[in-house]
């Protein structure tokens, strides 16, 4: 399944669950509602920009 991906599709996806887990911890352990949802903003626009050069590339 993992042969599809080239190595930087994979490491961005890693950083985006990273991104996430951190947008979390601000959340629910430090209680900063605000930096939370502005990091969680972060991964959906590192997705959209992954999928943008990967239509690129193709097209």
């Amino acid at each position: 399944m993992f042969n599809k991906f080239k190595i930087s599709e994979l490491i961005l996806l890693v950083l985006v669950i990273v991104i996430i887990f951190v947008s979390e911890y601000y959340f629910i352990v430090l209680n900063n509602p605000l930096r939370a949802i502005f990091i969680g903003l972060w991964p959906p626009t590192i997705l959209g920009l992954l999928i943008y050069i990967n239509i690129k590339r193709k097209g």
